[in-house]
């Protein structure tokens, strides 16, 4: 497990120190994905699936598979065999434009008089954010993550029992490693996720690791919070004393606005970093214990 670790780190690493855009260039039907930048595929070009992070994306050849964006405008003047799907951002048709599957978009596709769509054509739906609500709204958000917040790091720190102290030492001790492991963690997982949707084989992979990063997250946030409490309260004060003052903490901060936000950021970030250190550590002298018996 410890060699699948290190393998799945480093390629996280690499993906980190990668171009911006990668992508299978030339004709053929390989993938083709950008992580940030334009993702334009010419007139005499054929890729397979597109699929775009950051950036924009303007398709005169042909798209041999579906195109998703993410966070991209997107214009059709040439093929698309597969469904179009932006997450933020406009699709434009144009006359030529041809999709056999689905449009769908965040803001209201453009459809020219002569483009052929075999799908339907529709804008996504997303769910309501808490702000419209005002303050009540605001609040209610607040104290659903508090009371998530607050069950998940009771359960961990009850779940890993002696572990804490290693998650405590972790963070004391270890704080350079534990930040540049938590941005690894934190952004390496959406991003692996993602990649993975773009092969069939890889799809169940991709959608556990989207639909648990939230409790990942979350886990990572508690972290903060233990250290936090356990830094401040240095006598033997029982465990859930110490998370409950580093808990209460950040969530008073949480109330306010911007500094909220990164200091939820923050945590999560150190936290999954102290995790990772943790569990590296706490593995290392399982097998030194092993080796000397």
């Amino acid at each position: 497990m410890r060699r699948s670790l290190t393998a799945a780190l480093l390629v996280l690493i690499l993906l980190g120190l990668a171009t911006p855009a990668w992508a299978q260039g030339g004709q053929g039907s390989e993938a083709f994905v950008v992580l940030s930048g334009r993702a334009d595929v010419l007139a005499d070009q054929q890729v397979g699936d597109l699929v775009v992070f950051h950036g924009s994306s303007i398709v005169d050849g042909t798209v041999d598979g579906s195109l998703t964006a993410f966070d991209a405008p997107v214009t059709i003047s040439g093929q698309v065999n597969g469904d179009v799907v932006v997450f933020n951002g406009r699709v434009e048709l144009g006359s030529g434009a041809r999709v056999t599957g689905d449009v769908v978009s965040r803001d209201a596709p453009v459809v020219a008089s002569g483009a052929t769509v075999g799908g339907t054509i529709r804008r996504l739906q997303t769910n309501p954010r808490w702000d419209q609500f005002g303050w009540v709204g605001r609040f209610a958000f607040w104290l659903a993550v508090s009371v998530s917040t607050l069950v998940v790091g009771l359960v961990m720190l009850w779940l890993v029992g002696r572990g804490a102290g290693r998650i405590l030492e972790a963070g004391r001790t270890r704080i350079g490693a534990s930040i540049g492991w938590g941005l690894l963690v934190f952004f390496g997982l959406p991003i692996v996720a993602i990649l993975a949707l773009v092969t069939v084989v890889g799809i169940p992979l991709g959608i556990g690791v989207l639909a648990a990063l939230g409790l990942i997250y979350a886990l990572g946030y508690c972290a903060s919070a233990w250290v936090l409490g356990r830094l401040i309260l240095r006598t033997r004060t029982a465990w859930v004393v110490a998370f409950l003052l580093g808990w209460a903490i950040l969530r008073a901060v949480a109330l306010i606005p911007i500094l909220g936000g990164l200091v939820w950021f923050a945590a999560a970030v150190f936290g999954l970093g102290t995790l990772v250190v943790a569990i590296w550590q706490g593995r290392a002298a399982a097998l030194r214990a092993s080796a000397v018996a």
